[in-house]
């Protein structure tokens, strides 16, 4: 049976970096009962979650509950990574009024292996469930657009991030 970690009332979920613009890890990070959980991600993983909930948040046009600060969305240290974060599911709960979001391990075989063994070995994936209320996905979204807008900006010619020292613009010929 695959690992399960579940926070049914998470008092933290945010995204975070470690690391310089260019070199950036991306993290998804939840914390509940003083257990922190870290995974890893990519960037567009960050921006389509953000944009998703952004979306589903606007299609239940009901009003926010009263907002209190959301407090610190930094990433808890140490950032420790319990896994790298494949799949993403998202669904709300509409007797709950909680966002549901389950993120599942990336396997990676590099060897080729049969349907049968795939099947197998997917079904060995860890798993982590966090249920959100309404507010806290309300503020995870724009500082989630926020971090991810915050790396390299891109070139005006390619749209390519560029670094510090520029970069080599393939329609600059």
């Amino acid at each position: 049976m695959p690992e399960l970690h579940e926070f049914t009332d998470p008092d933290l979920f945010t995204a975070g970096t470690v690391g310089p613009p260019g070199q950036r890890v991306f993290y998804f990070q939840a914390r509940q009962n003083g257990h922190v959980l870290s995974l890893r991600c990519e960037k567009q993983q960050v921006s389509a979650l953000a944009d998703y909930l952004e979306g589903l948040l606007s299609d239940l046009a009901g009003e926010l509950p009263p907002s209190s600060s959301p407090g610190n969305l930094s990433l808890v240290p140490p950032t420790l990574e319990e896994w790298v974060v494949g799949a993403i599911g998202v669904e709300y709960d509409h007797r709950s009024d909680r966002f549901i979001i389950e993120a599942e391990e990336l396997l990676v075989v590099t060897e080729e292996i049969s349907e049968a063994e795939a099947e197998l070995l997917a079904a060995g994936a860890r798993k982590a469930r966090f249920s959100f209320s309404r507010e806290q996905v309300a503020w995870f979204v724009p500082h989630a657009q926020a971090l991810v807008s915050s790396g390299r900006p891109p070139c005006f010619l390619c749209g390519r991030p560029m670094d510090p020292d520029g970069h080599v613009c393939p329609r600059n010929n």
